[in-house]
């Protein structure tokens, strides 16, 4: 071979050697970025040929498929869509995905690696590839009283409900909410539902998840958490030993007392009293004689300062370090900038209820393939131990006292032993704005089992001030929820 033909035979196979290693790069290296690229519409054209699968609750499914025209054959349909939201979240030909919807994709729409040798089966038995299903923990009673009592209520509001023994989520309601059907589709109809639902055209902000997103101070149901530090810490040993705190008291480093609501007695009180009437000198001066580090040491210990993840992401609670005493006087009785999750102070509850031990909180029960058999499986996880089960039975008691004879009586459950703590809490400027109630409570059945813990919080600007109570406007539709999961069982 001449020289001539030698230099082409070596450029050409230059040229195959490159195209080579640029198809391999493009196949193997690149293949993942390639198929999540947004702008790659075979990928949502192939992620909308096959049926999506479903999310489960109590063995029924909460979300289905119908087929389209264009494009995409399948759009995700809801059932209950505006109940079911701060669950299931959204999946949307036109705006992605998120929650459950986004978290469990894989599974939802048949991609995962654990559905191959499934899929491989079908395909060759010629059966159409489907998504696997997603099982929750959720109870379908338990969540439309929750929906219900927020929607009955108006205004703003969540709820949030755990099984204490295990950390399974039974309830997660927010209100306003929105039915994702109505954006599950890429069509002009959809657009105009997507603006109506943004923040900026809609001051409600229905898309908000407040059950895990939204972080409120939790006022007098923080004094729970305060409680507990004063058990474990030694401070009190016993719900019946008077505190020593005068009446009135004055803050540490200030001249400003520190005011109880009306005249209850909550003169050198013993805890059991102060929680049962809500005393701010009592539980303020706790907080600020255990000093910011113990304080912060237990609220961690409930679930306060990390975020969590049921999968879904909830924000973290906040309560700060770096607080001089009168500051962490504040923020033992739920204000200063002491901040909570709904769910955040229902772990609060359960821990109570579960003699002293946090389960870590979970919403998915089981992952399957479409045909049901199981991919992977939630096993209760515990998380922390706030209390011992000695000091557990202490606030037990005393919250019990809340409900039987305190603020709380409209938790009230016939032949059930009911737990509970009400919170009024300062909102806005100098409290300039309508106050949100909240209260947290367990139940516990004649075999001293505590099958649901719950949290309620509202938030209505156009209720009248004085009547907003966390015992009058949140008690209520805790006691539903309790009341649901306990019918539930039998």
């Amino acid at each position: 071979m001449n020289k001539p033909l030698r230099r082409i035979a070596i450029f050409c196979g230059l040229l195959v050697l490159a195209l080579l290693i640029r198809d391999n790069w493009l196949q193997y290296v690149k293949a993942d970025t390639l198929r999540e690229d947004p702008d790659n519409r075979r990928v949502l054209i192939a992620r909308y040929a096959t049926p999506r699968g479903d999310i489960i609750v109590g063995g029924n499914p909460i979300t289905g498929y119908k087929e389209t025209s264009g494009d995409f054959k399948y759009k995700r349909t809801y059932k209950d869509g505006a109940m079911w939201a701060p669950v299931t979240g959204f999946v949307s030909q036109a705006y992605g995905a998120n929650q459950l919807e986004s978290i469990e994709d894989g599974i939802l729409s048949g991609t995962d690696d654990r559905l191959f040798f499934r899929n491989t089966l079908d395909m060759i038995t010629g059966k159409d590839k489907e998504g696997g299903n997603v099982v929750t923990t959720l109870n379908a009673a338990a969540q439309k009283a929750a929906y219900n009592g927020l929607k009955a209520q108006g205004g703003k509001g969540a709820v949030a409900a755990i099984e204490p023994s295990t950390g399974k989520i039974l309830a997660l309601a927010s209100f306003p909410s929105y039915d994702p059907s109505t954006i599950a589709g890429g069509s002009t109809s959809d657009e105009d539902a997507w603006a109506k639902l943004q923040k900026k055209t809609n001051a409600n902000d229905p898309m908000l998840n407040r059950a895990l997103r939204e972080v409120y101070p939790p006022g007098s149901t923080f004094k729970v958490v305060t409680a507990a530090a004063a058990l474990e810490n030694g401070l009190y040993k016993d719900a019946e030993q008077p505190t020593k705190t005068p009446l009135p008291w004055t803050m540490p480093g200030t001249t400003t007392e520190l005011k109880n609501e009306g005249t209850i007695p909550c003169k050198n009180a013993t805890l059991r009293v102060a929680l049962q009437w809500s005393c701010n000198t009592v539980f303020g001066k706790v907080g600020s004689d255990l000093g910011n580090e113990k304080m912060l040491e237990e609220a961690k210990k409930f679930g306060f300062t990390e975020e969590q993840f049921t999968p879904v992401r909830t924000s973290a609670s906040v309560f700060s370090d770096d607080m001089n005493p009168s500051q962490t006087a504040l923020s033992s009785i739920g204000q200063f900038n002491t901040a909570a999750s709904p769910l955040q102070m229902a772990m609060v509850a359960s821990a109570v209820a579960n003699n002293g031990t946090l389960m870590k909180p979970y919403m998915v029960d089981e992952l399957q393939t479409h045909n049901l058999d199981a991919l992977e499986t939630t096993k209760p996880e515990e998380m922390s131990k706030p209390l011992s089960p000695e000091n557990a039975q202490i606030l037990q008691s005393m919250m019990e006292t809340v409900v039987s004879d305190g603020t709380g009586k409209k938790a009230q459950i016939d032949g059930v032993k009911v737990g509970g703590k009400t919170g009024t809490a300062q909102h806005g400027v100098d409290n300039s704005e309508n106050p949100y109630a909240w209260f947290i409570s367990y139940a516990k059945l004649s075999d001293n089992s505590s099958p649901v813990a719950v949290a309620v919080v509202i938030e209505d600007e156009n209720a009248v001030r004085d009547d907003i109570s966390g015992g009058g406007l949140a008690a209520p539709i805790a006691k539903s929820v309790m009341e649901a999961v306990i019918k539930s069982k039998k």
